[in-house]
Parts: C-alpha cells; sequence; structure tokens
C-alpha cells in the first residue's frame, strides 16, 4: 500500500508505511488501555499515526516553579519553626556585642570580615532579617539590592533557601550562568530542592543546555509525584526542543538513505504493475554503459523487492540520467529517479524529477500521482489535488488516479469520498487487490463495521493467496479485540508470504501477532521473538524497531529499550520522524540518568508504575 501522511511534531507532516492503520491501532488501544502508553520520566507518551512516539500537549515558555510538595512544606515550615525557637531563647540568653537590630527596617553591616566575629544565635538572627529584607526588595523588584541582601544573608549562614532566591533575582535580570550557580549551591545543600531544580532547568533551558534542563525537571517532577501540571508541560516543551535542535544538527550531514525493504516494497506495490515499456525487456540487448542499459538495469533490480536491488536500482536510475541519450524514455527515468528520490527523503529533487517528467510526457499520469503525494506531504494539499485534476483531465480511465486520491481523502479524514473513489478504482480495474483492501479498511472508518468485514470475506475468496488480505483483515479483527481470530489471520498471512514472497516477506504480518500476543495474554517474551524475527528478515524496519524498543520498555528494560529508540532515530526518513525519535530516546536516557543521579527515586519511579496514563 502506498505510504500515508500522518500530522508530527511541530506541524510537519510525515510519510509513513501504508500500514497505517496499524499504527492507528496502537494509538487508540494505547490511549483506552495501559499497555502502550508509558510514563517515561514523568511524561506519557504514546505510540501515534506516524509510527514513532513523541509529545501531544505544549509547555509554557515561561519558567515552571510549583509549590513545593506537602511532604516538603511541611519539613521546611518544621524547621522555621525551630529555627524561630531556637534564635528567641539564644536572644534572651545573650546580648549581641555589636549592634543591635532595634526595628524591622534596622539591618546590621555585615561583611566577611565583620561576620567572623558574630556568635552563631546572631549570624542566624541577622540571616534571617536580611533575607526578609531581601524577599522585600525582590517584591518590589528591587532585584540588585535583594541580591546584596541575600548576599549578606548567606554570609551569615549559608542556607539553600537564601541561594535558592538569589537565584530568582537572578533568573528576573537574564543572568542565566549565575542561576545555574546558585541553585547548585542550593541543591549541594539539599539535591531534592524543588524550586531550584526548577529555577536551574529554566536557566539551562536559556542557555541552550536543553538535555540538563530536562534531567532537572524530569528530577522535580518525580520527587513531586508528578502533581505539577507545569512542570510536566515544561518536560515536554523541553523535549521537543532538544529534539528539534538536534535534529537540524542531524540532517545537516546525515545521508540521504533509502528506508527499509518493506516500506520500499508497500509504496512501489501501490501502483498497478505494468509491462516495461517496449525495448527494456529482460530479452533486448542494451550496453550497460549507456542511459537505457543502465534504465533496464535498473527495472530489473526493482523488480527483485529485496533491499540490496532497491539501493541498486536508485543507483542505475541516477546513472541512466547522468549519461543521458535516453530518447523516448528520458520521462520515464525523470519517474523513476523522482521515486526514490521520494523515497529517500529528499523531496526538492523528487518534486524537480516528477516535474521534468510531465513536462517531457504529460501523458505520464503516474507522474502527477507521484508529484501530487509529494505535494501532499510538504503541506501542500491544494495543489495535490490540482495535480490529480491534471492527471484525470488526461486518462479519466485509469484507475490508479482514483485509488491514490481516495489515500488523499482518506487522510483528511473525508472518508465518504474516499469511498467513492476506491470504488471507482474496482470498478476500473477489479483485480488491484489493495483497492479492495482500503475500502474494507475506509468501511470500518466509517462505522459500517458488517461492510467492512463483508468486504474482507469476500477478498479472501476472491484473492485467496494474497497475504496483505489477511493481514489488514486481522488488523481489523484485533482492532474488536477478537485475538483469536485476528492471530490466526496473521498466521495465515506470514505463511503466505514464506509461500509467494521467500526472498522479500513483508515482516508487518509478523509484528501485528507479536502486538497482538502481547495486548491478548501479555506474552513478552513470543512477542520479542517475533519482533526479533522480524528484524532478522528486515534489520531496517522502523516499524519492528519502534515495537521492539515498546515492549521492552513495558516490561522495565529501559536501557535495552534505549538503543532500539536510538535505532529509530538513525533510520528515520524525514524531521518530523527523526523529532519523534529524539524525543522518546531522549526521554529514555532521562529516566536512566534520574535513576543514576537520584538513587532514592529509582524506586520512587517504580513505585509509579510504567503504565501511568496521563
Amino acid at each position: 500500500m502506498a505510504p500515508t501522511i500522518a500530522s508530527g511534531p511541530a506541524g510537519t507532516t510525515v510519510t509513513v508505511p501504508g500500514n497505517s492503520s496499524l499504527w492507528d491501532r496502537i494509538s487508540n488501544w494505547a490511549s483506552e488501555n495501559k499497555g502502550l502508553v508509558y510514563t517515561i520520566a514523568g511524561v506519557a507518551v504514546v505510540v501515534t499515526g506516524a509510527g514513532v512516539v513523541y509529545y501531544i500537549r505544549k509547555g509554557p515558555d515561561e519558567e515552571s516553579v510549583p509549590k513545593p510538595s506537602k511532604k516538603e512544606r511541611r519539613k521546611r515550615k518544621q524547621a522555621e519553626k525551630e529555627a524561630e525557637k531556637g534564635a528567641a531563647a539564644e536572644k534572651q540568653a545573650e546580648t549581641p556585642k555589636t549592634a543591635t537590630v532595634e526595628t524591622a527596617d534596622e539591618l546590621p553591616e555585615i561583611d566577611e570580615a565583620s561576620v567572623i566575629g558574630l556568635s552563631e544565635s546572631q549570624r542566624k538572627e541577622y540571616a534571617a532579617k536580611l533575607k526578609e529584607a531581601g524577599n522585600k526588595a525582590y517584591n518590589q523588584k528591587d532585584f540588585n539590592k535583594a541580591i546584596e541582601l541575600y548576599s549578606k544573608a548567606i554570609l551569615c549562614k549559608p542556607d539553600p533557601v537564601y541561594y535558592c532566591n538569589r537565584a530568582a533575582c537572578h533568573n528576573a535580570l537574564s543572568e542565566w550562568e549565575k542561576v545555574v550557580e546558585d541553585t547548585t549551591a542550593a541543591l549541594a545543600f539539599d539535591n531534592e530542592y524543588i524550586k531550584a531544580l526548577n529555577r536551574r532547568s529554566n536557566a539551562y533551558d536559556h542557555l541552550g543546555k536543553y538535555s540538563e534542563a530536562l534531567l532537572d525537571i524530569t528530577a522535580s517532577c518525580i520527587i513531586d509525584g508528578f502533581r505539577n501540571e507545569q512542570s510536566a508541560q515544561a518536560v515536554e516543551r523541553l523535549l521537543k526542543k532538544f529534539a528539534e535542535t538536534k535534529a537540524k544538527e542531524i540532517l545537516e550531514t546525515k545521508p540521504a538513505r533509502l528506508p527499509s525493504a518493506t516500506f520500499v516494497g508497500n509504496y512501489l506495490q501501490s501502483f498497478r504493475a505494468k509491462p516495461r515499456p517496449a525495448g527494456l525487456e529482460d530479452d533486448a540487448e542494451l550496453d550497460e554503459e549507456t542511459g537505457k542499459g543502465q534504465l533496464q538495469k535498473g527495472l530489473k533490480a526493482m523488480e527483485s523487492k529485496i533491499a540490496p536491488s532497491y539501493e541498486e536500482a536508485a543507483e542505475a536510475f541516477e546513472k541512466a540520467l547522468t549519461l543521458g541519450d535516453l530518447g523516448e524514455y528520458e520521462a520515464y527515468a525523470h519517474n523513476l529517479r523522482g521515486t526514490f528520490q521520494c523515497l529517500k527523503g529528499k523531496h526538492q529533487e523528487a518534486l524537480a524529477d516528477l516535474s521534468k517528467s510531465i513536462e517531457l510526457d504529460p501523458g505520464l499520469t503516474q507522474s502527477y500521482i507521484k508529484r501530487a503525494s509529494m505535494n501532499l506531504e510538504l503541506g501542500a494539499p491544494d495543489k495535490a489535488e490540482e495535480d490529480f485534476e491534471a492527471a484525470l483531465a488526461k486518462n479519466p480511465e485509469d484507475p490508479d488516479i482514483y485509488y491514490h486520491r481516495a489515500q488523499l481523502h482518506f487522510i483528511k479524514g473525508e472518508f465518504a469520498d474516499a469511498q467513492k473513489d476506491y470504488q471507482k478504482s474496482i470498478d476500473l480495474d477489479p483485480d488491484f487487490i489493495f483497492s479492495h483492501i482500503q475500502l474494507g479498511v475506509t468501511q470500518y472508518k466509517l462505522g459500517s463495521i458488517a461492510s467492512s468485514m463483508a468486504t474482507f470475506r469476500r477478498c479472501i475468496k476472491n484473492f485467496p493467496k494474497i497475504p496483505d488480505v489477511y493481514n489488514y483483515y486481522g488488523e481489523l479483527l484485533l482492532d474488536q479485540t477478537k485475538f483469536s481470530e485476528a492471530i490466526e489471520k496473521f498466521d495465515t498471512a506470514i505463511e503466505l508470504e514464506k509461500e509467494t514472497k521467500p526472498m522479500s516477506m513483508n515482516v508487518l504480518p509478523l509484528i501485528n501477532k507479536s502486538l497482538a500476543l502481547f495486548q491478548w495474554k501479555q506474552d513478552f517474551s513470543e512477542a520479542e521473538k517475533l519482533c526479533e524475527k522480524a528484524l532478522i528478515i528486515d534489520p531496517e524496519c522502523d516499524i519492528a524497531v519502534a515495537t521492539m524498543a515498546q515492549l521492552l520498555l513495558q516490561q522495565g528494560r529501559v536501557t535495552e529499550a534505549l538503543k532500539y529508540f536510538e535505532r529509530a532515530a538513525e533510520l528515520a526518513r524525514t524531521e518530523g520522524e527523526l523529532v519523534s525519535a529524539i524525543s522518546y530516546a531522549e526521554a529514555t536516557r532521562t529516566q536512566i540518568q534520574v535513576q543514576e543521579k537520584y538513587p532514592d527515586l529509582a524506586s520512587k519511579l517504580s513505585g509509579m508504575g510504567g503504565g501511568v496514563v496521563r
């Protein structure tokens, strides 16, 4: 099936494999159950229709400073009471040998030299007075005066509250390095001081140190039991900011590459198979050192349907156009190179090739269809619709146009229009299985469950040897929690894949069965084995990688899960996919760092459970 388009982070659009219903199902099921929703570093994350994980909500830009927890407030209040009692008793017991504070407005002159001569009780008394005066100056927005007063209070009695208050002044003055310095000093006294963690996180954020900021705000969330919504939003915002920054850095140097063989195969089979143009058949004798010879070589490789052959095809189509002298095949060569540029995520190059193909041969409707898909992926649905209209004007009897326009309607949620176009595609060519499958899925989306099931039963009758029929039928059964029937269909699909495509097996039925066993019986062991088998067959399959990461994470095997999330980032094809993968990887990495840096919090996090839905 063709790639479909799903909304990604930051308003981007991302291309995902045609099995989008699989990811829709995971997302919907996760929202209703606790299976594939995880509290990673205190934030709920879910698998989305984009086939990867990202954070849904947007956090505020302002500093997040929640109220302390009840336990912390009680602790600090008790300490303040004891300090007040102690100060009062000591005050009665002795008379200061230096100047006394007769009124609240009279403050002692304190410096490093004079503080040496003060008794402990005097230091406590003066520190409290100076802190209160600092608070007053802060509330009057006289931040420099407040800094001076808090500094004197610290000279008298170093205290985490005084450091944190002075950090608040530096924060108001945007002096971020000084905020980090003072909050770090506060945390040296009390490493679970929530206000200090939040303020340092905010400072790190402004300094562009997003990973450090994320670690602090995550620890704050765990200490506070995730009760503060602002802090939870700050985690999500920082993850998004970190991921977007990191993704841009990676994309600047990341070489373009083809996605998994499963992805490529699903895309190519979304177009009806057609015989090669006359003169490019296998028995045509063409010199490989000519453009036509390379075009023939690329077509032969593409038909092998295995990963190395797809790479060979992409190189051959590139070389064909470099060698030139293609004559009547030039438009076709641009179409093919544009197809593989699209699959590599090289959008502008793909658009240029497809437009050139149309310019050279306006009757090649497939180039309009592919350009429409590209425009949709690039967030230009109006241009996509124009391309479909132009294609229909050239050939209103081409069933591929209706099939792919139906995909456009489906993605936009226009299921009634999608149903009409899928049906038109079937009327023009009833032998193309994917029109029938997508019609059944669309009927399901429209709530016509009986019609959808009937469509799939007809598919099984008319296309009994096509594994995709059983795979997608199984998905819909699984969505209805008919686990036994769904697994039976997935097993049939797996066996047919082995029989009909032993060298280019589609691994999606294996992944579907893995998820079914996990949902039904919580059978992690068998689910993992199926994912591992899928990755042996197709090591580049991003969905298998993401599913494996989820299974490991659900079992609390965080370090192992991180490796798979990092692998998902390596496999990401578009910026949206990369941002999503990095977000999840960094959330997982942060959880590990919190457990290492705050061992006392590890048991607290574990006690909260990994399936908390926010």
